[in-house]
């Protein structure tokens, strides 16, 4: 049986740097078997807790990305076409067929394209499914979605209907693009996930980085905590700090200095409009932060 104490200590050894309220999120949704839903900006690590989860649960980890324009076709199945025409082609030559001989043997699983859905459904083991970015799928889709999460089931008109024999362990995500609707709410156990603080970010960075520079981390960390305090179009998260990290360090820097921040702003803002807003507003989170130019330290 799986205990809080065990969740947390299997999301550390995978490298996430969680707190009680994640731990717990997990836990009750792995023993309620219920949708954990997880919301927060982009770039704090919503995805990256499914990930964490297949590995820690030693199982697979289906992706449903969603946006705009999904259905049912793209998530669940499709056929396979092309290799339905070249067989047919095939079994004209073949003698004494009825038409329900060709039926079942062109509808039969090898020409099953499975989507992420089919895929979770039909798992050998309790997958990890993730369907990522769920307000970026139309309103239509989300009520599809709700009937395939409360049966777990789904029926294919050729072959019939299919049932989960092991129930997916299901992570969504969401940035807040459109409101969800409150029935898909209800059947999910609910997280968010904010911007995380100086203490948290650095704790990430060293766990990620373990090599990095200490004070170098420390002035990302501190100058990532600023510039989120700034009203940007996209504001940075903890997935562009380790960018810029990895940047840094693979170019042996071990301290920030002015010139090398305003070289390197595309690695952790990515509008032009917010690099520009940066750029005004650089003097004053120098100031903040104690960053100064190679020349000032001399």
């Amino acid at each position: 049986m799986i205990s809080l104490e065990k969740i947390q200590e299997m999301l550390f050894e995978q490298g996430y740097i969680t707190e009680p309220q994640i731990v717990m999120a997990v836990f009750l949704s792995m023993k309620l078997q219920k949708p954990l839903l997880i919301e927060g900006p982009a770039g704090v690590g919503k995805t990256e807790i499914a990930k964490v989860m297949a590995k820690a649960l030693e199982t697979d980890l289906i992706r449903l990305q969603c946006y705009e324009g999904l259905d049912a076709s793209n998530a669940l199945y499709e056929w396979n076409y092309q290799r339905q025409l070249l067989h047919l082609k095939v079994l004209e030559k073949q003698e004494n067929l009825t038409i329900d001989d060709v039926e079942t043997d062109i509808f039969g699983e090898k020409f099953l394209m499975k989507r992420p859905l089919l895929q979770a459904i039909t798992h050998h083991k309790s997958p990890v499914l993730l369907i990522d970015e769920i307000d970026r799928a139309d309103e239509e889709f989300e009520s599809f979605l709700l009937e395939v999460l409360s049966d777990w089931q789904i029926t294919i008109p050729e072959i019939g209907t299919i049932k989960a024999t092991h129930i997916p362990q299901v992570v969504v995500t969401g940035n807040r693009v459109r409101e969800l609707s409150e029935a898909l709410r209800r059947r999910c156990l609910y997280l968010w996930i904010d911007y995380p603080d100086f203490e948290k970010e650095l704790s990430i960075l060293r766990n990620r980085l373990p090599e990095i520079d200490a004070r170098l981390a420390e002035q990302i960390c501190l100058f990532m905590q600023e510039i989120r305090k700034l009203r940007l179009e996209k504001t940075p998260g903890i997935a562009e700090t380790l960018d810029w990290a990895m940047a840094l360090s693979a170019l042996h820097f071990d301290y920030l200095d002015k010139t090398l921040i305003e070289q390197t702003l595309g690695v952790i803002l990515k509008d032009w409009k917010d690099i520009r807003q940066t750029q005004l507003s650089l003097t004053e989170l120098y100031a903040k932060t104690g960053i100064v130019s190679k020349v000032d330290s001399l």
